[in-house]
């Protein structure tokens, strides 16, 4: 029996039906199957996923750094506040250090709802964070991100930031994204993406210092891979607008529609972003991925061919020159040392997707992987969209429409060229995903919104050398004997993106792989019982 029906078959046949369209096989022919995404954990399944407060204030949201970003809701909510992500971030508008700014990002700002603000409502106490918040801190802006109980009790959370921005004249944007609101934290995303479009871009400009000037988004900067990425494409001549929302300013992502293309990192968390741009400003956006050497220089190639001009192209070819020899003599050790390892993937955004191609360049295999939180099109690729059908907890989640704007609608490439350009480069993913699914092996094991049964029972069977995973499912893995790192945070190492990244990405996974503690260690339960007990004859014992 395949590892795949043999963790299904323990199931009853309400969580079989549930489940069988979740965990699918890499097909041997090269098709792509429809995978089940973005459907509602089934009660009592202990799932890995997120909320939605998590996907808008802790991934979107929360890394702008000169913002007062206020968690209206209990305190226990607000610890997602803190700095659990690694979010990094400096003083700087695009590269330019500011002597004055305000850094928020290592600050948590909750309201603590207590008992009588659930009763009598939180509104006064959130007004009053708010004014303290601008007499304090005197941000570029204040965030207001959501809680369930708020939305239980229907604090009117847009009403008071109205009301803050009218009378500080500071912009204060309300994100109202309760936990409970879709089936997962990629609700948040997308309630981010809406009033970032919303409110915030379009609404500054600045100087543009080369006609290659681009954002990245769905970049967090965790660990600092931003500051890589970012650093890299400024050594080819490539200018970075904006990321969102690692290290960004709300000035920058104010003027992020000037850009001349839009650089997607991850495509779940941001798709709506670069769509909507797309729509009002002309701006075309492109599927890249900086993590993985290969991967790196394909989306560094791509960029140079979409800006067309043969400088660029040429000083792209240099710069990757000067890196592939800068790394060589590491890539080449970690390589020997790596090839014929396997691996499992659960992580969520594009992770799961980007870190098998970094894998492959050490040699390593992927024989499992899954999202927390996608949709269809982030397995199997955009072309899907159209037939996906919204159920009700979708339908919960405000989809808004945007129309051309004529006074900044502005195209880099016409619709001609960006026809011919996607001729002459099919591999492009220009205004495109082709999803991960393309780049698994044949008899890969797909999952969706794994659990902690199928995660113990595919470890079992599959005995992967290394599991990656979030910091929620990591030390449960770990326990039973399999080797696994966190890629939400990098366990505290990183940064893993470009060259240098990869390099660290070797290094750690080499550290880890021939520790001898592992060959040391035995579960307490293997060697002695966990459960002592006396037979009691006669009334004694």
């Amino acid at each position: 029996m395949n590892p795949r029906d043999a963790v299904l078959e323990k199931y009853s046949a309400r969580v079989y039906k549930n489940r069988k369209d979740h965990v699918l096989t890499v097909p041997e022919d090269g098709s792509i199957p429809e995978m089940g995404a973005n459907s509602r954990s089934l009660p009592g399944i202990m799932t890995e996923r997120g909320c939605c407060y998590a996907g808008c204030k802790g991934v979107v949201v929360g890394p702008v750094k000169d913002v007062v970003t206020i968690t209206h809701g209990p305190i226990g909510c607000g610890f997602y506040a803190w700095g659990t992500r690694r979010n990094k971030a400096r003083p700087t508008i695009e590269g330019e250090h500011q002597e004055n700014m305000p850094m928020m990002i290592q600050y948590m700002f909750s309201t603590d709802m207590q008992e009588p603000n659930i009763v009598f409502g939180g509104e006064k106490k959130l007004r009053k964070a708010c004014e303290e918040a601008v007499e304090i801190f005197h941000p570029k802006a204040i965030f207001i991100c959501a809680t369930c109980p708020v939305g239980l009790i229907g604090d009117d959370i847009h009403a008071v930031a109205a009301s803050i921005e009218e009378d500080y004249g500071v912009t204060c944007v309300a994100f109202s994204c309760e936990g409970y609101k879709g089936v997962s934290q990629s609700a948040g995303h997308h309630i981010a993406n809406n009033q970032f479009i919303r409110r915030i871009v379009g609404t500054g400009s600045r100087p543009m210092p080369n006609p290659y000037t681009v954002n990245i988004l769905g970049e967090y900067n965790i660990g600092g891979d931003g500051f890589y990425e970012e650093e890299l494409l400024n050594r080819c001549g490539i200018h970075v607008r904006s990321a969102f929302t690692g290290n960004a300013s709300i000035e920058e992502l104010a003027s992020a529609h000037e850009a001349n293309l839009n650089l997607v990192m991850c495509h779940r968390s941001i798709n709506y972003v670069a769509d909507m741009l797309k729509t009002r400003y002309g701006t075309d956006w492109m599927k890249i991925n900086f993590i993985g050497v290969e991967a790196t220089k394909k989306s560094l190639r791509d960029i140079a061919n979409y800006f067309g001009d043969q400088a660029l192209i040429d000083r792209v070819e240099e710069v990757i020159a000067e890196e592939e020899a800068k790394y060589a003599e590491e890539f080449a050790y970690y390589r020997k040392k790596l090839t014929g390892k396997t691996a499992g993937l659960y992580v969520g955004g594009s992770r799961s997707h980007h870190y098998q191609l970094l894998l492959k360049d050490f040699g390593v295999s992927t024989i499992l992987a899954g999202y927390e939180f996608a949709h269809r099109d982030d397995y199997e690729g955009r072309d899907v969209i159209p037939t996906i059908k919204l159920d009700a907890d979708g339908k919960n989640i405000e989809t808004i429409t945007v129309d051309k704007d004529p006074a900044l609608f502005h195209t880099y490439l016409t619709e001609e060229g960006a026809a011919r350009l996607k001729a002459e480069h099919p591999e492009m993913e220009l205004n495109d995903y082709k999803g991960m699914i393309v780049d698994m092996d044949a008899g890969a094991i797909l999952d969706d919104d794994l659990n902690q049964y199928e995660t113990d029972e595919f470890v079992r069977l599959l005995k992967p050398d290394i599991f990656f995973t979030g910091i929620k499912d990591k030390y449960a893995v770990q326990k039973g004997g399999t080797l696994c790192r966190q890629l939400h945070s990098y366990d505290y190492s990183g940064p893993y993106s470009c060259f240098h990244g990869a390099a660290n990405f070797g290094r750690d996974m080499v550290m880890s792989l021939y520790t001898p503690a592992w060959g040391m260690i035995n579960a307490p339960w293997k060697n002695r019982a966990s459960i002592q007990a006396k037979v009691a004859v006669g009334g004694e014992s």
